[in-house]
């Protein structure tokens, strides 16, 4: 009839597969103004860029701040541009807002540009 329970009982984890788990815990990577990196970036989150990257980025979201630039090769689901960029882009879905400079070949699927946006290269969208 009643039921006691342990308040100090340790909680069981709720499961877990190997396959959602990196998607749905993948978090946000913040890359500061003062930050300088050359190389490879992947997040299998969101990254949003205030200093300068040269190099690889590849994440599920990427956000170029109005104080960062990024030369290289950009590959994200979604990539939303305040800043430079400068490259190659594979993405589904590209947003230029009003403060952007690109310079880059960008493979997309959807395509925004905000008015005042600086934009140079070649754009391309996969034949249905």
């Amino acid at each position: 009839m009643f039921s006691k329970t342990d308040p100090i009982a340790p909680q069981p984890a709720p499961a877990r597969s190997p396959a959602s788990g990196a998607a749905t815990n993948a978090g946000k990577s913040v890359l500061a103004s003062d930050l300088r990196i050359t190389g490879e970036i992947t997040s299998s989150g969101a990254v949003e860029v205030f200093g300068d990257i040269d190099g690889t980025l590849s994440a599920r979201n990427l956000l170029i701040g109005g104080e960062g630039a990024v030369k290289g090769t950009v590959s994200a689901e979604t990539v939303e541009v305040k800043g430079k960029l400068d490259g190659r882009v594979s993405t589904q879905a590209f947003t230029l807002r009003a403060t952007a400079q690109v310079e880059a070949d960008v493979n997309y699927t959807s395509l925004v540009i905000e008015s005042g946006a600086q934009i140079e290269g070649r754009f391309t969208r996969p034949k249905s």
